[in-house]
């Protein structure tokens, strides 16, 4: 063509510009292309993309009507995996769309008591505000505290400690938080720590274990100073 003709003057019957007909074709097969991706989520995608932090692969399948508590063979639902791993913010979106914080695996873990053993401290948080179940127990019969105080998760146990948890439960090893945090514990900072935590709290410096052994008793024998020392002002026998 001569006269300075556009590249969009080779024009259909119509009247639209072959290339601009042709973008526009391209455009609408890549919208349909996503649109149909979405529709493609499965439960098992939700799993994986909550396994390995896809924030985007959640969003997706939550997106494409996949319910956030799906659950992997162990049990584990999407917001329990992500709780595992540390992923906040998917633990976020996945609450924020109906996941149940408290809904258990097959040996008794749920989002909350996971958060709370292994010092997850934002999604515990997250937990505590949707709803988590204070008395629940784990595998063991202890509650999210218990073993807290076992791993020397300091802001963990303030955190609990500021909800109406169960200070004095004994788990089915007959150990209350604080035996557990003393016959458990190192008798390091953290543990010292915690002690003083629970005690400051009114956990019952009496209470035995299942063999009648008070906490005293078992500090003493671990050679844990400090933590006696904290016993015998907080009326300790």
């Amino acid at each position: 063509m001569t006269g300075g003709v556009g590249r969009f003057s080779r024009v259909r019957p119509g009247g639209l510009p072959l290339a601009l007909l042709t973008l526009l074709l391209a455009l609408l097969l890549l919208s349909f292309g996503l649109f149909t991706a979405v529709l493609a989520q499965t439960p098992r995608d939700l799993l994986l993309a909550a396994q390995s932090g896809n924030l985007a692969g959640v969003r997706a399948a939550l997106a494409a009507g996949v319910k956030s508590d799906v659950r992997d063979g162990r049990g584990r639902t999407s917001l329990l995996i992500a709780t595992h791993n540390n992923h906040v913010a998917i633990a976020r979106m996945l609450i924020a769309n109906g996941a149940n914080v408290n809904a258990k695996d097959k040996i008794d873990d749920t989002p909350f008591l996971y958060a709370g053993a292994e010092g997850r401290n934002a999604i515990l948080k997250m937990t505590l505000r949707a709803g988590a179940n204070l008395k629940d127990v784990n595998r063991y019969g202890g509650t999210a505290l218990i073993p807290a105080a076992h791993h020397g998760h300091v802001e963990t146990v303030k955190i609990l400690l500021g909800t109406g948890i169960e200070i004095n439960h004994i788990n089915k090893l007959g150990w209350t938080t604080l035996l557990e945090a003393i016959i458990l514990g190192d008798g390091g900072k953290a543990h010292v720590q915690i002690v003083r935590l629970l005690l400051d709290a009114r956990a019952d410096p009496n209470i035995a274990d299942k063999d009648g052994v008070r906490p005293l008793v078992h500090a003493r024998q671990r050679g844990q100073r400090e933590i006696v020392q904290l016993l015998l002002k907080a009326g300790a026998r």
